[in-house]
């Protein structure tokens, strides 16, 4: 459990996957392993399914034509990602990220994340959702199943551009995946010396107000200057605006339990939470 893993894929927030990526190999002091995973093509329609239409002899040309362009395409793919990946790596290398490397590999995303998990610290991935090609909205899905897949911190870019953050704020909500959340944070190297704010969105009680001031207390033990703040609403229409309010700041969230954090997290609106997400999200194993 050692390296941090960016997944590129060449498209709008690549770049700030890779800024994401080095900021966070920089503050683990860990190596930084660029990913880009060649998938599948989308499956089409055989020639023969045409074949009450064109003659025999037209099939079998069609079908040499197609190998041809796949053999093409498939060569076309791997050079773009070679030259994506060395991209990264001088980009990452001008930033002052020594310990470098890159992989072309082929296959699922997931599949390929679950592979190197073992030697994973932290995965570092783009979230696509304004993406123009109907296709690439797919990989909103891709972000899902790898918050559901991995057991390791997923960090998801949100923007086209990657500001360091300076303050962090952690979605709380008392639950036991929450209180984890603030351990993990107290114990990590990435997050320390940021300020905090720990933010519950819910109806003000006694029972509340103990659980963020034992957040504060965990916190400020571990040494970081640490806020708190009580909201009246739903997570999803609070917590967006909590944040956007800290400027360059990191969301940061558990992902275990079955607390509204979890649904919100990794049920059916994780798109709703990273759409609405203008900083980068970070979810905590």
């Amino acid at each position: 459990m050692n390296k941090v893993y960016a997944c590129i894929d060449g498209l709008a927030t690549t770049a700030a996957v890779i800024d994401g990526a080095v900021w966070s190999a920089q503050r683990l002091d860990a190596p930084l392993d660029f990913l880009h995973v060649l998938e599948r093509p989308p499956a089409r329609a055989a020639v023969s399914d045409y074949s009450g239409a064109i003659g025999l002899g037209a099939q079998e040309s069609l079908l040499l034509e197609l190998s041809v362009l796949d053999e093409q395409r498939s060569k076309l793919a791997q050079e773009a990602g070679r030259r994506l990946l060395v991209t990264a790596r001088e980009r990452a290398a001008a930033a002052g990220v020594s310990q470098l490397d890159a992989r072309l590999r082929h296959g699922e995303l997931v599949d390929n994340l679950l592979e190197v998990e073992m030697d994973a610290r932290l995965f570092v991935l783009g979230e696509h959702y304004h993406a123009s090609q109907p296709s690439k909205i797919h990989l909103d899905h891709h972000v899902e199943r790898v918050i559901r897949s991995v057991k390791r911190p997923v960090l998801v870019v949100t923007g086209e551009r990657f500001d360091a953050p300076k303050r962090v704020v952690i979605a709380f909500d008392g639950s036991p995946t929450a209180r984890k959340t603030i351990e993990t944070v107290a114990s990590s190297p990435m997050l320390v010396g940021l300020p905090v704010l720990v933010a519950m969105a819910g109806v003000d009680s006694p029972l509340a107000r103990q659980q963020l001031e034992e957040a504060r207390g965990a916190l400020a033990t571990a040494g970081f200057g640490v806020e708190i703040e009580l909201a009246p609403g739903e997570p999803e229409q609070v917590l967006p605006a909590l944040v956007k309010a800290q400027g360059a700041a990191v969301l940061v969230m558990g992902a275990y339990g079955h607390s509204r954090i979890r649904q919100l997290i990794v049920g059916s609106t994780t798109t709703t939470l990273l759409r609405l997400s203008e900083v980068p999200v970070l979810i905590l194993r």
